[in-house]
Order: C-alpha cells, then structure tokens, then sequence
C-alpha cells in the first residue's frame, strides 16, 4: 500500500513518501513500470538512448546551456533505465525545488530530439561497448546472462551493441516515449514534503499520455539445460561467473529463508561457506562471492569469482562441490546464529538515512508488498530454527545446475 496518492486526470498514481525536517534536499523520482530494456524489442539499447536523450537537456536550450541553468542553483535532473524500469530523478535543495520542476516541466515538453543528439550518443555507447570488450568481469557476465536467456531481451546488455545502437532512429525513440512514459505506468518516490508540491507535480505529469493497455511485465524463465561458455581474451587471471535456477516467487512466503540461506553460503563477508572453502581453505580464488536476484521479471542465484588461470577447473570443481554439500546437508546452528546476528544487527545501518528508507519502502512496495513487509521479514528471520531452514535448503537442488561462463587466457 502506497503511503499516499497524486491524482492526474483522475488517476490515482502511487507515491511512496519518507518525511524529514532536518533534511535540506528534495528528491522526486518518477518511475515508469515494465519500461526498461525489456521494451528494446528487436532493438537492444533503445531504452538507454531514449535515457539518454532526456540526458540532452531541451531543444532549444541545448546540453550544455541546460545544464547550466540546472547547475547555477545545484539541481540535478537524470534519467535513467533498467531492465524493468525507466526512471527519471530531480533532486535539489528544497529552496530551489519550485525551479527543478520547472525545468523538468521544460525538459519533458521540448525533448532534445534531434539528429546531431542522437549521432553524439551513438558515438559515445560504441565507445563504451568498445570498452567493456577490455572489461573482463563485464564480459563474463553478459555471456552468462546470454545463456541463461537465450532469445529474450536478457541476453542482450543494457546498453545494447554495435549493430543495434547504429539501427536505432529517431522515430523509434518517439516510439519509445509514447508508448512506456505514460501516465498509467507511473509510480512515484518521494523525500520531502509532498503537499507542498503536489499540485506542481500533478500539472507536470498531466501532459503524459495515457495508454490504452497498461504494459504488463510477464516473467521470463531461465531457458534450456545447464551449459558452459569459455572466451579467450588476453587475461592474467580467470574469470569465472555462475548462476542457476531458483524456484522461487519474489512474492512466496519463504523468500525471508533463501536470504538467511544464501547469506551463509556467499555472502560478500569472510564467513561465508564459499569463501571460506574456496579462498581461505583452498587458496583456489581471490575473491568469490553468490547472490540470490528476485525480481518481478526473472529470478536467479548468481555469482562469481576471480582465479589463477591453472587453477580454474579446480575452483569450478569446488564451487559446484560446496553448493551440493549446502543443499544435502543444510547449515549448522553456528551458522545460522551468526547470520542472525549481522543480518539483524547491521539492519539500523541499512536504514540510517532519509534516502535509505525511502529506497526500503518503495523497493517493497515496487514488488507488491505489504507496508510493513520488511518489518515482518525481520522477525521472521529473529524467530527462523535450524531445523525450518535446513528443509527448505534442501527442497531447492535446482541451485546444483549450475551454469558458467568463464574468460581465461
């Protein structure tokens, strides 16, 4: 549930509000739904330069000269986008936040849709796809992710790539706008005093256009059997990127029990079950690291590592040994006592800012839950035994069928 609500041409558009009167800033972000990459279509990028062009400052002003005028009272107005999402954020001091939705008001009627715009970001994402060839970490993921979603817009990288970038056009990037920065796919997230500034904003918002079918965002599955990728580059170390399949709906019930689960087998920290086994024990990787991704659009457990290149298939071996050992033997008291402990502990931290509990709230409320969700999640997690955990560790093999992708010499 919302904490409260905009009404645009009698539309009641969701606002997710975390107050403070000591906080000098506004922030406003403007979220549009299932709007992201997976709108890319046969396009792959075409929501990063549509991102973009709203980047460009306006028609008439220009970039460099809207920016500018943004700068001289410290506001920032950025767009960007997602895999599910496309998102545009003002933020300034609250003195000058009448001025920032001005401009956004300016930016979103007179977009710097032009030809030598367009030409500019073009250039500047071949040289960032041109980059990222050269990045190995980046590499391997985005192979893995080809894999793992061969034929859907997952396997293709956000930004998209050279053949794509060069076929997108003007018209497609109208196209885009009018068709996902609608008024019926807006959700709303705001830091300050929303009252102050709600008619301004409804105003604002009043000039999208509505959508005759709401996008819908559908889930995409993990595809085929496990498989393996290697790409030979010119690397001193390998790179070594893994995920499976998890059977798990972002919205179950035991959702709180595969956070508790995975934070013990590959958490960032030195407890953990792999990197324990892998790095501390085995000396076999430098850094390894697995997490469990629940989104609306896909779910997966994912993770990675960094090794010498004699020792990859000893490290793979590893990795896919201690995962089998998590799922047929569960975790030990010990185990569980000292993930409740930093999961609960750490929490205060989590939570320390204006900004930080606004992303907490709209974060659940983004996935349909409850407003008082990661409150419960946290007792669930207080109250979890070891016998609860176990079970549900062991009802999930599907995390054996492992895929990898791997960059080595």
């Amino acid at each position: 549930m919302a904490n409260s609500n905009i009404v645009v041409n009698n539309i009641s558009l969701p606002v997710i509000v975390e107050t403070s009167e000591k906080l000098p800033l506004v922030s406003l972000q403007i979220v549009f739904q299932n709007s992201g990459s997976v709108q890319d279509g046969k396009l792959p990028g075409l929501a990063a330069l549509s991102a973009g062009v709203l980047n460009e400052g306006t028609s008439k002003l220009g970039s460099t000269k809207f920016a500018n005028k943004l700068e001289s009272k410290a506001i920032s107005i950025n767009t960007s986008n997602g895999k599910e999402t496309f998102v545009i954020e003002v933020e300034s001091l609250s003195e000058y936040f009448d001025d920032a939705l001005g401009f956004l008001e300016e930016l979103l009627n007179d977009k710097n849709l032009k030809l030598k715009t367009l030409e500019k970001l073009k250039l500047l994402s071949d040289s960032t796809i041109s980059s990222r060839e050269d990045d190995f970490d980046y590499v391997a993921s985005k192979n893995l992710y080809s894999l793992l979603y061969k034929g859907t817009y997952l396997a293709n990288p956000t930004i998209g790539t050279k053949e794509s970038i060069a076929k997108i056009s003007l018209k497609d990037i109208e196209k885009f706008y009018k068709e996902n920065l609608t008024l019926d796919n807006v959700m709303i997230s705001f830091a300050g005093d929303l009252k102050k500034y709600e008619k301004k904003i409804a105003k604002i918002l009043s000039s999208l256009p509505l959508q005759s079918d709401k996008n819908e965002l559908k889930y995409t599955p993990i595809v085929d059997k496990p498989k393996d990728i290697t790409i030979k580059k010119d690397t001193e170390q390998a790179y070594v990127y893994f995920a499976s399949k998890y059977n798990l709906d972002v919205k179950s019930e035991d959702l709180y029990k595969a956070k508790v689960a995975f934070f013990i087998l590959s958490s960032s920290g030195f407890g953990s079950r792999l990197m324990e086994e892998i790095r501390v024990k085995k000396g076999l990787a430098y850094s390894v690291y697995g997490n469990l991704s629940m989104n609306l659009s896909h779910s997966l457990y994912q993770g990675h590592l960094q090794t010498k290149l004699e020792s990859s298939d000893d490290a793979i071996k590893s990795v896919k040994a201690e995962i089998a050992k998590f799922v047929k033997n569960g975790v030990t008291k010990e185990e569980l006592e000292s993930a409740k402990k930093f999961i609960l502990g750490s929490e205060p931290l989590r939570n320390e800012t204006i900004f930080q509990r606004l992303n907490t709230k709209f974060s659940s409320f983004y996935k349909g839950y409850d407003e008082d969700h990661h409150e419960k999640e946290l007792r669930l997690i207080e109250k979890l035994s070891l016998d609860n955990l176990n079970t549900f560790i062991k009802e999930h093999k599907e995390i054996n069928e492992l895929y990898f992708s791997i960059v080595t010499k």
